[in-house]
């Protein structure tokens, strides 16, 4: 399968989420909410990866793969660790548009790190989910 089915896969899940936690997080710590979370996701990542035998591979991680993976957890934790929080404070109508303006910073970090190319139409699309975004707010 191509990378668009997962990519709409995980856009709907994330969009369950978020539904799904802010009303499991009322009354809930936001930080031990999160951790009951990361706990559900840790067995259930495990079991993918050993059910697919991908668990083999774990001896071939490089030193700098290894590195960049545990940097991108601890990003994780702390977008998920505000993200909860806020959903504790916030409607989850307003947080999940606002969390999603990581797709905009991406593309641009993806630009300045990565050296990917955009187009015109990337940047009116990133545009106007900033603008989507911010209104949301307003």
């Amino acid at each position: 399968m191509a990378w668009l089915p997962y990519a709409l896969i995980s856009a709907l899940a994330a969009a369950v989420t978020a539904i799904l936690a802010k009303v499991g997080i009322q009354d809930v710590p936001s930080n031990l909410a999160t951790a009951i979370r990361t706990a559900v996701i840790l067995v259930f990542a495990w079991a993918i990866a050993i059910g697919g035998g991908q668990h083999h591979a774990l001896s071939r991680v490089s030193g700098r793969s290894l590195l960049f993976l545990v940097l991108s957890g601890v990003a994780t934790g702390v977008s998920w660790l505000a993200y909860f929080r806020a959903l504790q404070l916030g409607p989850a109508s307003r947080v999940a548009p606002i969390d999603k303006l990581s797709l905009a910073l991406t593309l641009v970090l993806a630009v300045v790190f990565l050296r990917e190319a955009i187009t015109w139409k990337v940047v009116a699309g990133v545009v106007l989910m900033v603008a989507g975004a911010l209104l949301t707010i307003a």
